[in-house]
């Protein structure tokens, strides 16, 4: 019989998934402010996960910079555009491809990270420290981190060519 805690792994990691593909996929309006809200659900369960694994430090963060400072900032960019839904641009082809190619590359690389990682290598973080955590931040995962600023960078891109008007 499965215990409580989880029961809430599968249930956060479930919403996390639907989520993220209603965030993707959006089937209920082709609105980008919709996608907006369902990234930031998805943010929420994945804190709801981080919160199971005992890091309530790197759960604040996720909703506080996250779910607050980075969405609003989305958000303020989409609607900053104001585009309505028929001077949206047509996705090409060459776009959807490209897509794909990247989440391949993408998914490879977490693969590959996945089967080389050794877990425990660095020692178990003491509950609610900071100072260990940042010192493992900016020395062994400095190379991760800087790769989640340069994805959010992107996605911001991503959201201004995303709505931009196509030029006639």
């Amino acid at each position: 019989m499965p215990e409580f805690t989880d029961l809430l792994f599968y249930a956060f990691a479930g919403l996390a998934l639907l989520f993220g593909f209603l965030c993707v996929a959006n089937p209920f309006s082709r609105s980008p402010v919709t996608s907006a809200m369902f990234l930031v659900l998805t943010i929420v369960a994945l804190a709801g996960l981080f919160i199971l694994l005992h890091a309530f430090f790197l759960a604040a963060i996720q909703i506080l910079v996250y779910a607050g400072a980075v969405m609003v900032l989305f958000l303020f960019v989409i609607m900053l555009l104001n585009l309505k839904e028929e001077e949206r641009r047509e996705i090409r082809k060459f776009t959807i491809g490209a897509g794909f190619l990247a989440v391949a590359v993408i998914a490879g690389i977490l693969i590959r990270a996945v089967v080389a990682a050794q877990p425990f290598a660095t020692g178990p973080l003491v509950e609610g420290a900071t100072k260990p955590l940042g010192k493992l931040l900016f020395t062994h995962y400095l190379l991760p981190f800087e790769v989640m600023s340069v994805l959010l960078l992107v996605g911001m891109i991503g959201v201004i060519l995303l709505s931009k008007k196509e030029l006639k």
